[in-house]
């Protein structure tokens, strides 16, 4: 055995305190921002403003995730893992501080501050921890399963978090669950800081200079990668409005009232574990198909959007949700994995950070057209547009492009 590397039980369960960890934290991230996101439309009852907040956490992968990718590769991915769980913990006690503190406009600017931190943050955290677990799997095929479980312990998160943000603000306001979500964030610092000893003889780190760069990254990844990444984009402009919107559909669907949006979100959330669960069990096989995953869950997505199109409220709408969840997560996940898998690992960091660009930055750009859509055609018309849209994109790639392979690049 090594020097520094953990024996016993911290050796066998490594890898689970990372997943625990990790799906704690996110569970009181989606604590916060649903209570952020029921603050801003109980107080505004403005659209825009919802897809404003959910494009803070997203859209700035645009700016950020390529120079993330390049320090997670050049500085190592287990320094930017710390230093950017620190950025999350900042900016998730901006919020908790704007509830007490301020009221009115201020109180919204600083509650979009806030998510604007965390986005910034999460963009550098997501690139480190993709690259960081392959180095605490003992053997190269275990990588995709593992990172196939994140997304499983994601959504067990975005299960729990929301009913959760829901309930603390309906019986103890929302300062409780902005509380929460800033303390969340200090678990997964201590696990990564004090309980594991990844395999740091594994990571390749590039050089500075050109061949360290994002374009660099781009042209060396394969043609494969290159399309994974393109698919991904444009089917996120079309079909990954729902987390920034999840306040508006869900009074329209259940009601106005914020253990409504958490039951609402639960449900995207419970669609999204069993989506990420078939990734899981079969990660391998699916990872080889990248058209096949990538370009069905897209499908799926579109569909489950004109099925709400057409079904508006009730229980058919709750079940196009689930089929929303179960898409989108197969389809952020995949992309996910597939770079991951698909890279050498001097790459891997740069990947990610392309990979965020892809999805979150579509998302972003995504929800601010879908508000602006349903501000002026309303939400099912919005819902018919862009699942029509997302169907044509999807229905293409598979016929176009079905039979590749991810080996071949």
């Amino acid at each position: 055995m090594s020097p520094g590397r953990p024996d016993g039980w911290l050796q066998r369960h490594q890898r689970p305190l990372f997943l625990l960890a990790s799906g704690l934290s996110t569970s009181g991230s989606f604590a916060g921002l649903t209570a952020k996101g029921w603050i801003l439309m109980a107080g505004t009852g403005n659209p825009l403003l919802l897809a404003l907040h959910f494009a803070a956490l997203a859209l700035p992968s645009l700016l950020v995730s390529g120079r993330a990718g390049v320090l997670t590769d050049q500085l190592g991915c287990e320094t930017m893992l710390i230093r950017s769980q620190w950025g999350l913990f900042g900016g998730a006690a901006l919020g908790a501080l704007a509830i007490p503190l301020l009221q009115g406009t201020g109180q919204v600017v600083l509650l979009l501050l806030s998510t604007l931190v965390v986005g910034v943050s999460s963009s550098f955290e997501l690139t480190a921890r993709s690259k960081y677990c392959s180095l605490l799997v003992e053997r190269p095929e275990q990588v995709a399963p593992y990172l196939a479980s994140f997304s499983v312990v994601f959504n067990v998160g975005k299960l729990v978090g929301p009913p959760l943000g829901g309930w603390l603000v309906a019986l103890s306001g929302p300062a409780m669950a902005l509380a929460i979500d800033a303390a969340s964030y200090l678990l997964p610092i201590a696990t990564v800081i004090w309980l594991l000893r990844p395999h740091r003889e594994l990571e390749q780190r590039s050089a500075v200079g050109d061949g360290a760069s994002l374009g660099a990254a781009w042209r060396d990844c394969g043609s494969t990668l290159r399309h994974v990444l393109r698919f991904t984009t444009v089917a996120c402009l079309v079909g990954f409005f729902h987390p920034g919107l999840a306040p508006l559909i869900a009074a329209e669907v259940i009601g106005p009232s914020p253990q409504a949006l958490g039951l609402f979100t639960s449900v995207l959330a419970a669609g999204s574990i069993a989506g990420g669960v078939v990734l899981q069990r079969n990660s391998l096989a699916l990872s080889e198909r990248p058209v096949l995953l990538l370009g069905g869950c897209a499908v799926v997505v579109a569909l489950a959007q004109l099925g709400m199109a057409a079904a508006s409220r009730g229980p058919l709408a709750l079940a196009m949700a689930l089929l929303i969840g179960a898409g989108t997560a197969g389809l952020l996940a995949g992309s996910s994995l597939i770079l991951q898998v698909g890279a050498p690992m001097a790459l891997r960091g740069r990947m990610a950070g392309l990979g965020q660009i892809a999805f979150l930055g579509g998302g972003g750009v995504s929800g601010l057209l879908a508000a602006a859509l349903a501000m002026t055609l309303g939400l099912q018309a919005t819902f018919a547009l862009l699942g029509g849209l997302g169907l044509v994109v999807g229905v293409l790639e598979l016929g176009r492009n079905g039979a590749l392979r991810l080996r071949s690049a």
